[in-house]
C-alpha cells in the first residue's frame, strides 16, 4: 500500500502537491483543499477519541470512520490502486454503514426542540468542531465536482454529507445522550 521512508521529498518547495495519479497541483488547488480539509477532520477526530475511550460504541465507531475518511481522501486524491488494483475509493456499503450508525445513536435521543450550542462534554464540543470542518470539506468537494473537467464521486459527497450529520448526532450521545447538550435561547440577551 503506502511506504515511507523518506519523510521530506523537497518536491512541494515549488507550491505544488502530487495527486495520487502523480500530477501535480497547486497547494491551494480544489481537489487539495478538499482531501487537506477532510484531513483535519480526521485529526479532530483523534482528539475526540482521547474522550470516548470509555464509551466503546461510539469510540469504535469513530475509529472505523477515521479509517473510511482516508478512503474518501485517497478517492479525492485520484489514487490509482487500492487493494486488488482497483482504484480506492468510498463506496455505498461504507454510506449505508454510517446511516446505520447514526440511527443506532439517535434512537437514544429525545427530539430537539431548539438549535444546540456547540458544548457540553469535551467530547461532544470536538464533535462540533468536527462536523463543521467537514461541512466546509462538503462545500468544498461541491465546488470541485462544479468545475470543469473535474470529478467528485457520488459515494464520496453522500458519504461527507452522512458524515457531518453522524457528527451531530454522536455529539448529542456523547453529551449525556442530550441530557447535556447547550441548548440556543432565541434573543436571550436582547
Amino acid at each position: 500500500m503506502v511506504v515511507l521512508n523518506r519523510i521530506y521529498t523537497r518536491t512541494g518547495d515549488d507550491g505544488t502537491t502530487a495527486l495520487g495519479s502523480g500530477a501535480r497541483r497547486k497547494k491551494y488547488d480544489l481537489r487539495v483543499a478538499a482531501y487537506g480539509t477532510l484531513d483535519e477532520v480526521n485529526a479532530v477526530m483523534g482528539m475526540v477519541r482521547l474522550h470516548t475511550a470509555g464509551n466503546a460504541a461510539l469510540d469504535t465507531a469513530l475509529g472505523r470512520i477515521q479509517n473510511d475518511l482516508f478512503d474518501v481522501e485517497a478517492d479525492l486524491c485520484l489514487s490509482e490502486k487500492g487493494p486488488g488494483g482497483a482504484r480506492l475509493t468510498v463506496t455505498d456499503a461504507q454510506v449505508e454503514w454510517l446511516e446505520g450508525e447514526i440511527d443506532r445513536l439517535n434512537a437514544d435521543l429525545e427530539p430537539l426542540r431548539s438549535f444546540i450550542l456547540p458544548g457540553g462534554s469535551p467530547a461532544a464540543a470536538y464533535l462540533h468542531l468536527a462536523r463543521t470542518i467537514c461541512r466546509r470539506a462538503e462545500r468544498i468537494m461541491v465546488e470541485l465536482k462544479d468545475q470543469p473537467g473535474e470529478t467528485v464521486t457520488d459515494a464520496s459527497l453522500k458519504y461527507v454529507n452522512r458524515l457531518s450529520d453522524f457528527l451531530f448526532v454522536a455529539s448529542r450521545h456523547a453529551n449525556d445522550k442530550g441530557k447535556k447538550d447547550v441548548l440556543w435561547a432565541p434573543g436571550q440577551n436582547r
